[in-house]
């Protein structure tokens, strides 16, 4: 499969968030939301086999092994060998997706985070809500808030799909477009039984930092 790279570092976003984690981050994506933040994506990689990532992984030496993109689900044959073959060897595994491809196939047994691309990203009429019947109460669903409008948005798709019942949902600032202190505000104003949820990398190693 195609592997734009491999690094070990904090986790930063997620309830997860602050454990060491390994991250396999896929080559390619579907999607061009206004705000990506790994644009090189898109388009840089090698081609590695599973057996060479996972050695990666166990010479990283930590439990928690998050496989991101791009979009890792467009390698969707290899990507779920890969996802089962670490969950085989003892790993935790996060599987973060954009909610436009199928995460029903996914091992029961790894925790996915479904990034909902909301109105201000530009793609949320790429959305897949099917998947939301495919969610488990481990799993994470993720909405990305650009601007009062996006906020509003998430909060009618969490209630309409009554996402609080099937997963844990979380909002988190768009970087460079929302301060977080103003959508916590709206948060605790209208009592939302969510978590927020920053980038918090971002905040350790730098906004431009990659490979971190």
């Amino acid at each position: 499969m195609k592997i734009c790279e491999i690094f070990t570092s904090i986790q930063g976003e997620s309830t997860y968030a602050g454990l060491p984690c390994t991250f396999v981050r896929l080559s390619g994506c579907n999607l061009r939301c206004r705000y990506c933040d790994t644009k090189y994506s898109y388009y840089e990689g090698v081609e590695m086999s599973a057996e060479d990532i996972i050695g990666h992984v166990r010479a990283a030496g930590v439990p928690l092994v998050e496989i991101t993109g791009g979009e890792p689900l467009l390698q969707q044959q290899d990507a779920l060998l890969l996802v089962r073959d670490l969950l085989n060897e003892g790993y935790e595994v996060l599987v973060e997706t954009n909610g436009s491809l199928s995460i029903c196939e996914i091992d029961k047994r790894a925790v996915i985070i479904l990034d909902v691309k909301t109105p201000g990203s530009g793609m949320s009429n790429q959305m897949d809500f099917s998947n939301f019947d495919c969610l488990k109460p481990s799993d994470e669903v993720k909405f990305v808030v650009c601007d009062r409008s996006d906020y509003d948005w998430a909060k009618d798709v969490v209630a309409e799909f009554r996402l609080k019942e099937k997963a844990k949902v979380l909002f988190s600032p768009a970087v460079g477009t929302i301060q977080p202190a103003e959508l916590a505000r709206w948060i605790i104003n209208d009592k939302l039984d969510v978590r927020f949820n920053l980038q918090i990398h971002k905040y350790i190693f730098g906004p431009e930092e990659r490979g971190v």
